[in-house]
């Protein structure tokens, strides 16, 4: 079975500027490049978004999918494959099967990607993209760039976290060769 990071977009990879309505919008973060190339030499690399704009009459599905499409573009031009895009068009309030904390979309991708869920991982800058690593038997790594910072206190128990994305490839790598290690006779 293969193993996957599932990527929230915004304040992940992207700064959250708010609500992207178009590809000129988006900044992407310094180390996400990197990390990113990183990750995918041993992971498949999906987006999973929480898009709730869309639900609320500030965005257009055309506008979020034209933004997605741009960063996969981008990505892709620097040989960084992006599996698929998931996203959650729904408020909150909606109670809807695929709005993060729900692992719905980890699921799909599991089983249309033929993915172990316990050997992969979800980075976000969100409570609730911990939350949903956890919900579907994933790790979670909480980044503090975006809302990070913010929201550290909603947590029962400290997540694993990284200061950016960077650092949080640089985890995943490491405990990789953590897990695999094998003491000497």
């Amino acid at each position: 079975m293969k193993k996957a990071v599932f990527l929230d977009r915004d304040g992940t990879i992207i700064e959250d500027t708010g609500y992207i309505k178009s590809p000129d919008e988006v900044i992407y973060f310094e180390n996400a490049f990197t990390a990113l190339r990183l990750l995918q030499e041993e992971y498949l690399l999906f987006f999973f978004s929480n898009q709730s704009g869309i639900g609320k009459g500030l965005l257009k599905t055309e506008e979020v999918a034209k933004v997605n499409d741009a960063i996969v573009s981008r990505l892709k031009k620097a040989s960084i494959e992006i599996k698929e895009v998931f996203v959650c068009p729904h408020t909150r309030e909606d109670n809807c099967k695929c709005h993060k904390p729900s692992p719905f979309f980890l699921y799909k991708a599991a089983k249309k990607y033929n993915i172990d869920l316990s050997r992969s991982y979800l980075i976000g800058d969100h409570p609730g993209d911990v939350f949903c690593a956890e919900n579907a038997g994933a790790k979670g790594i909480y980044v503090l760039t975006g809302h990070g910072s913010k929201h550290l206190d909603e947590f029962v128990t400290k997540p694993t976290i990284g200061t950016d994305i960077l650092e949080a490839a640089k985890i995943i790598l490491l405990s990789k060769k953590v897990n695999t290690y094998v003491k000497p006779d």
